[in-house]
């Protein structure tokens, strides 16, 4: 009874094993592990820092610089510097404009020469310096628009480009085009 067990249990051992190698055979070849590496370090920021600042030019700066960082990178800020008009706490990016602005002088009156730009279309009215009255001057500019451009200015920081005119409640594609050739941004 014993050589019968034996047998018996050898028999299933071989057959087990048959079917293991079997199933190795024919089962489908694994692919490579998969390696993960890290996510690639962004390189530094490259800034355009312009207007009212000690030395203007194009600085290098790591991500996540502010407004301050450039104007810094730039050697400070001129005396005239007007930079109740800029939010130097922003975060920049790449590639990025910032223009610390003039503060007006005294004996020019910036008013007066608003009604010179419907007559010259050359001279282009600044939306970044513009006072609600001189942006009353602008076709399809009324007193509450007007005053809509100037708290979204305040509110946001001097606009980029004359495209983010597009954000301000009232001002859409239509009106934006009708501007464009009017308007600038320093």
């Amino acid at each position: 009874m014993i050589e019968r067990w034996t047998t018996y249990t050898a028999g299933l051992l071989t057959g087990l094993a048959a079917a293991g190698l079997l199933l190795l055979l024919l089962s489908p070849r694994r692919q490579l592990p998969i390696e993960l590496h890290p996510a690639p370090t962004p390189g530094p920021l490259q800034v355009h820092v312009a207007g009212a600042v000690v030395n203007p030019g194009v600085y290098t700066l790591p991500r996540h610089a502010i407004g301050f960082d450039a104007l810094q990178a730039a050697g400070g800020s001129q005396e005239r510097a007007d930079l109740d008009r800029v939010n130097l706490a922003s975060e920049l990016e790449d590639g990025q404009r910032l223009y610390i602005p003039f503060m007006p002088e005294a004996n020019s009156s910036l008013a007066s020469a608003a009604p010179a730009l419907m007559d010259d279309p050359q001279i282009q009215l600044d939306i970044n310096s513009a006072d609600p009255s001189e942006l009353e001057t602008l076709p399809g500019i009324g007193p509450s628009l007007a005053q809509k451009i100037v708290e979204y200015r305040d509110e946001h920081g001097l606009f980029n480009s004359v495209d983010e005119l597009l954000a301000v409640s009232g001002i859409g594609p239509a009106k934006l085009d009708q501007l464009r050739d009017l308007i600038r941004v320093d």
